[in-house]
């Protein structure tokens, strides 16, 4: 053995090969934590002093190579500043430089996941060899950051600068026949190959077969174009980059300005600019924000597996009561991730509506080859539609997604809890009716819980999973297992009128009902929100969701919380709905809509709305951008405090992320507690503060009030 550390070890494999294996103890991945570097670095130098050894393999001994840095140390790392920044990745480059110029061939082994650091890593040896089941990529970007190991020079010299402009900018993974096309790696094998290919690689190198040496030397000079091929790539670059990345993720654009400044330098000063620009990526608030969604994402799932543990039991069949688009999205997503559903209905019209939505989503994955067409048919198989409650008898949970209307979905509960087994979980996909309510009168209120969707099922990530005052930990461990077995993810919230997300969002619309009272331009209102980063404004927001749905929840949240979501004047969200104009599911709503070319509805401004509207606005007046976005987000802001308050979701990561993944809160602001952490606690209270006189929603609460007194943030 040449060096034996706890995450890496180096051992002879005979003919003068050594192979350097990361095989983390204790882990079930390979990460470049700092203690990890620090073993490699050792393990670089134990090599150099070994005369007899003649090549080097990189290997791994878990099922991932390596799945990039311990984005944990990103924290402390990043709150140093730019200086710091910059030296600390230097000197980590001192270490991938000093492998690297190992006077011997090294070759890459890449088993499986090889992410971020770990491409960089890769990319020091003199070659690669991934196996089938491998991924390579440098995702950085969607941490605000781009590769600061030396990827943005390395990757340029090898695989040229229009790929590896589309690689960082892009952050994808690759697989592995597009990384052999790009000459990211060298050879592509069946995993059961890949130690001997990589072994044989090595022995070519000395042999003299491979010029291991002319290909290291691509990688120390500089890129191969002259000045003029380089301003035209990296201009060309700059304009399409720019154009996709827009001015809230500067990582991209930052990159490039990078790759193209360090273009005519050799390795070790073109890592030095890369250190600059990585530093400056590094301490912009999009860094901090994407990195701290990251980590709540990970608190989350964390978050949800302690659920599961609590004892979730096995769901063998499901049903779904109620078969319209959200009924049919509920069943595809069970089917499509192996789980047997039946779908009910009390209409024929309704099934086949519900199958033929399930139908329309398989065909889309077949058309674009993801999916086989026998899989597209067994998906379809575990779907069973139905007129009668025959086989309820065999059922482990019963989703129902009927009207949203309390006395419809009691009377079903009434009618199917005696259908069921006594053991069968009941949930409820209703958005804002509280789940005490519901329970009431039911004979086993502890298999009770919500299991809220968004709409459409399919491409929203988040089931709200709502725990009612009796709902047992049994049931809210199952309903949360079977969330993650459906490919979402589940936060659960305790109950309330809204639960979390919508008992959030209506304060938001609140404000912007207050903003057109007081005169504000609705298509104004909507433009300064979606520069904010809302991916839609609130009027184009209704409009999508359903203006006569909105205002059936604002309903239930004013009768909810009447002293701050009851308001004295009619909202202009009423009078269209009284109009009959309920959003794009009629054609009309704050906007008209038509059919484009595929059949997607695209707005455009309708002279009547104001028509409309006009009795209820005050006279035409403009706003500042910044009295807007105060104006929409201060009561949002101010209820996720008080949600966090009454416990209705139990840890700041869980209220951001339900925002991200709920409703499109802007990722790159990191979710409502990161925007306060990133405001200012005092700062964001004295805003409230100017803005108190538009009422109870505008004050901020105790918790946010404490914060603001002692200096705290939501994250440290």
């Amino acid at each position: 053995m040449i060096y034996s550390g706890s995450a890496i070890s180096v051992a002879s494999v005979g003919e003068g090969i050594v192979e350097l294996k990361f095989d983390r103890g204790g882990e079930s991945i390979n990460k470049l934590d700092q203690a990890t570097l620090r073993e490699f670095d050792a393990a670089t130098r134990a090599i150099a002093g070994d005369g007899g050894v003649r090549g080097v393999i990189v290997t791994s001994g878990k099922p991932v190579f390596i799945v990039g840095a311990d984005i944990t140390e990103f924290g402390d790392m990043f709150a140093a500043g730019e200086e710091a920044v910059a030296a600390g990745v230097l000197e980590v480059n001192r270490m991938f430089c000093r492998f690297e110029d190992l006077p011997v061939p090294t070759v890459a082994a890449i088993n499986g996941i090889c992410l971020g650091g770990g491409t960089e890593l890769a990319l020091t040896c003199d070659y690669r060899v991934i196996a089938t089941a491998g991924r390579i990529g440098v995702p950085e970007v969607k941490l605000g950051i781009f590769p600061g190991f030396g990827g943005t020079v390395r990757l340029p010299r090898l695989i040229g600068v229009d790929n590896a402009v589309e690689w960082i900018a892009t952050g994808s993974e690759k697989r592995p026949e597009e990384a052999l096309k790009d000459g990211a790696v060298d050879a592509v094998v069946e995993p059961e190959r890949l130690r001997d290919a990589a072994l044989a690689m090595v022995r070519d190198c000395i042999a003299g077969r491979l010029d291991w040496q002319g290909r290291r030397a691509e990688k120390l000079g500089p890129i191969k174009l002259n000045a003029t091929e380089q301003a035209m790539a990296f201009t060309s670059a700059m304009a399409v980059v720019g154009g996709k990345a827009g001015p809230n993720y500067p990582a991209p654009m930052l990159a490039l300005k990078n790759m193209q400044t360090a273009a005519g330098l050799g390795r070790d000063a073109a890592l030095e600019v890369e250190a600059k620009h990585f530093a400056k990526a590094a301490v912009t608030p999009q860094a901090n924000a994407l990195v701290g969604l990251f980590l709540a994402d990970q608190a989350v799932k964390k978050a949800a597996g302690a659920w599961v543990k609590k004892g979730a039991r096995e769901i063998r069949q499901a049903a779904v009561l109620g078969a319209g688009i959200m009924g049919g999205g509920i069943a595809y997503q069970a089917a499509s991730r192996g789980t047997p559903v039946i779908m009910k209905d009390i209409r024929e019209e309704a099934l086949a509506l519900g199958m033929n939505e399930a139908g329309k989503l398989l065909s889309k994955q077949v058309e674009k080859g993801k999916l086989k067409p026998a899989d597209m048919t067994a998906t379809l198989a575990r779907i069973r539609p139905t007129l009668n409650y025959g086989d309820f008898g065999g059922v482990d949970i019963l989703i129902e997604a009927v009207v949203e209307n309390p006395k419809v979905k009691k009377a079903v509960f009434a009618e199917v809890e005696g259908l069921v087994p006594g053991t069968a979980i009941i949930a409820s996909n209703t958005s804002t009716i509280s789940i005490d309510f519901l329970a009431a009168g039911l004979k086993r209120p502890e298999n009770f819980v919500g299991m809220h969707f968004f709409n459409p099922v399919h491409m929203m990530p988040l089931v709200e999973v709502i725990r009612g005052a009796k709902s047992s930990e049994a049931a809210v461990a199952t309903t949360v297992a079977l969330a993650q077995r459906m490919g979402k993810t589940p936060i659960v919230v305790n109950d309330c009128p809204g639960f979390f997300v919508n008992r959030v969002l209506f304060p938001y619309f609140a404000g912007f009902h207050m903003l057109l009272r007081d005169g504000a331009d609705f298509q104004a209102v909507d433009k300064v929100m979606e520069r904010f980063g809302w991916p839609m404004g609130p009027a184009y927001l209704m409009d999508v969701v359903g203006m006569d749905t909105a205002v059936h929840a604002a309903d239930v949240m004013a009768d909810g919380f009447p002293d701050r979501m009851r308001h004295d004047f009619r909202n202009t969200t009423s009078v269209l709905v009284e109009a009959g104009r309920y959003g794009q599911k009629t054609g009309k709503g704050y906007y008209a809509y038509a059919p484009d070319k595929k059949g997607r509805p695209t707005k455009s401004p309708d002279p009547a709305t104001w028509e409309l509207i006009a009795p209820v606005v005050a006279k035409r007046k403009e706003f500042t951008p910044e009295e807007v976005i105060a104006r929409c987000m201060i009561p949002m802001v101010n209820e996720v405090a008080r949600c966090l308050e009454e416990k209705i979701v139990a840890s700041p990561q869980e209220a951001d992320m339900a925002l991200i993944y709920g409703i499109g809160f802007p990722p790159f602001r990191g979710g409502a507690c990161r925007y306060v952490d990133q405001t200012g606690a005092a700062k964001f209270v004295a805003l409230a503060d100017q803005f108190k006189a538009l009422g109870p929603l505008y004050e901020a609460p105790q918790l946010l009030r404490d914060m603001a007194a002692a200096g705290r943030r939501f994250f440290g």
